[in-house]
């Protein structure tokens, strides 16, 4: 199986996945209790701030000091040349555009982080550290009300201009307005405005005091306001701009486009930040190169034959069977498994638009259907692990019975919630004896009874005789086998249920617009839960369009959760809140909890290297493209 659902912009995904502990969950949360839970700017919350700080962390001194000089998990010796032929970023399987900031069209793959820095660069081994990018250093208020970030004097833009704090305010004013996609506002909500302090200073004025605030305002993404400017000098309406090539901050520019499936990057040698510690070891290809293909299958045989670098691999047949071949056995491609670490949560979502799924007791049922251990047994070779917590392997995910701070946020909605969450947190149905799939079926039966479906006239019908239909979407054919089985045990309770197979233009069309009733989707896990909750969770995001809140979630008990976990001043108040969440989160059966891989598979050519430390938070892709590098070759004598 391939569980890969999202498409992100590069700079949301980097808030959704925040760095991970340094050598592991555990150790570094206790590290983090022991050294105090100020802001990290060598300060406890609430000090006064003397001056401005090079590097910033929501709950913990930064790791590395002001004088480092490049991040454990980069190679600064590594060579700085070679190509890397990649392939699908994403499940996009073309583009149609090079601006990746619009909710329309398909941005060119991984347009965003190649071409567009940030204001600062969170570190992979952290709880949630940001360290000088285009920013050079910040300051923030004592009060958490902003935060002021001066810009690098030597920032620029890849056609020579220098950086300004007016291109950072119009980069925010531009993400945040109407023309751009949903959910860059809903990122940088927090932010009520960026005002230019002089040429090189400018100041985010938060809406209320929130922790991570100025690592958000950190992870803004910076453009030029001379992207799409015209010929007499009148800018074109930012949603106009589609396939205009950036002016772009970051290291990598468009070398050649040579249609709609392929595109390449030359490295930019102008690229002013290429020395700075948080970049040294990082972007070592001169040229990267991306082909997008149909399927997967395509993709993995083109990489066989040698036509790609590398390739990660999310289907654990493919990889326990498919990885074979002469050049795996003449030492020419490898196969690589990679630690990881907290999990993501992968399901089937259910959307509570559609008045057959408003019911718990109906979606605990469709849960009831699924069977993992024999999928994982006989299609998986045993390679992955039940989700069964929205902050799996984690700990702000709930576990056993509620402790006293978790009842406390939960008491006030008890009337309105399961009354499973406030007992024992449940684990996932399995069919591992003396359970059975049989027997998951009779609960499931009687679920969908009570909540006034009965099987008659050869159909599950409700009290006016209507059959439950269920169409369930994809756009991989691999998933297929995953989703049949499935089917095949909800007509055995009378469900009619059917696959349909679209393209990934036209999914994604139809899952930004609520226009399904189940799918495949994951939420990518975080070290330290933030704003992502009210994307994908909130009530208010239930109804936006593009928003990450696929369910459509509208309860209020779920939205005080959410601003319990915001305004937490404490790692013990944030961890509090998370778990009440996840317990109300999974006894609410908002989506079937499927799988997750512990780890990262990646096949590659043995002329790539990496450095020797891997980093504790990455997204397999983006850890090849940016830390992976051509090995030299030995000179022929």
């Amino acid at each position: 199986m391939r569980p890969v659902k999202f498409r992100w912009p590069r700079a949301l995904r980097m808030l959704a996945y925040l760095p991970r502990p340094g050598s592991s969950v555990a150790s570094l949360w206790a590290r983090a209790v022991v050294l105090g839970l100020g802001l990290g700017l060598g300060l406890t919350l609430g000090m006064p701030s003397a001056h401005a700080r090079p590097s910033i962390s929501q709950y913990d001194e930064p790791r590395y000091p002001a004088n480092f000089t490049h991040f454990d998990y980069a190679d600064p010796n590594a060579p700085a040349d070679g190509t890397l032929s990649f392939q699908n970023y994403n499940e996009l399987q073309t583009y149609d555009s090079m601006n990746p900031f619009l909710v329309r069209g398909a941005p060119a793959p991984d347009v965003l982080h190649l071409m567009f820095d940030t204001l600062m660069q969170r570190s992979w081994d952290e709880l949630a550290s940001e360290y000088p990018l285009i920013a050079d250093d910040v300051e923030v208020a004592p009060d958490l009300s902003s935060a002021t970030f001066h810009i690098n004097p030597a920032a620029r833009f890849s056609n020579g201009d220098p950086i300004t704090a007016a291109d950072v305010k119009y980069s925010f004013d531009t993400l945040t307005s109407p023309q751009a996609s949903p959910m860059f506002n809903a990122q940088f909500a927090v932010i009520k405005r960026a005002v230019v302090v002089d040429r090189a200073t400018v100041r985010f004025e938060f809406r209320h005091a929130e922790r991570g605030a100025p690592l958000i305002a950190g992870d803004l993404p910076v453009f030029s306001p001379k992207w799409g400017m015209r010929a007499d000098g009148t800018r074109a309406p930012f949603d106009q701009i589609a396939n205009e090539v950036p002016v772009s901050s970051g290291p990598y520019l468009v070398e050649s486009r040579k249609n709609d499936k392929e595109i390449t990057y030359r490295r930019n040698p102008a690229y002013w930040a290429a020395d700075l510690p948080s970049r040294r070891g990082m972007y070592r290809f001169a040229h990267i190169t991306f082909k997008l293909y149909r399927d997967h299958y395509t993709q993995l045989e083109a990489f066989k034959a040698g036509d790609a670098d590398a390739i990660v691999e999310y289907s654990a047949t493919q990889w326990a069977r498919k990885y074979v071949g002469k050049n795996f056995d003449n030492g020419v491609l490898k196969k690589g498994n990679f630690a990881d670490g907290p999990a993501q949560m992968q399901g089937m979502l259910i959307n509570l638009r559609k008045p057959m799924f408003r019911d718990v007791r109906v979606r605990h049922a469709l849960t009831m259907a699924f069977d993992y251990d024999w999928m994982n047994r006989m299609m998986f070779y045993g390679q992955y692990r039940r989700t069964g917590s929205y902050f799996a392997a984690s700990p702000f995910g709930a576990s056993g019975m509620p402790g006293a701070k978790e009842l406390a946020l939960l008491e006030p909605y008890r009337a309105s919630l399961p009354p499973e969450v406030f007992g024992q947190m449940v684990k996932p149905p399995d069919t591992l004896p003396p359970n059975s799939l049989r027997g998951n079926l009779r609960v499931a039966r009687d679920l969908l009874a009570q909540a006034g479906w009965h099987y008659r006239d050869g159909a599950l019908r409700d009290v006016n005789g209507t059959p439950m239909k269920i169409e369930i979407i994809d756009d991989q054919p691999g998933m297929d086998r995953l989703i049949l089985p499935y089917m095949q045990a909800l007509a055995n309770l009378g469900i009619e249920a059917h696959l349909r197979q679209i393209d990934s233009a036209l999914y994604q069309k139809r899952i930004d617009n609520f226009e399904f009733d189940m799918t495949t989707y994951i939420y990518p896990p975080v070290t330290i839960p933030g704003v992502e909750l009210a994307r994908r969770f909130g009530s208010a995001a239930a109804s936006q369009v593009g928003s990450e809140n696929y369910p459509g979630i509208r309860s209020p008990a779920v939205d005080s959760l959410i601003h319990a976990a915001l305004a937490a001043t404490t790692l013990d108040d944030l961890q509090a809140a998370t778990r009440a969440l996840d317990r109300v989160l999974i006894n609410s059966y908002y989506l079937v909890p499927e799988y997750y891989a512990p780890g990262a598979r990646i096949g590659y050519k043995t002329t790539l290297g990496f450095p020797e430390i891997v980093p504790a938070s990455y997204q397999y892709e983006d850890w090849v493209i940016d830390y992976w590098f051509a090995r030299r070759q030995a000179a022929s004598h």
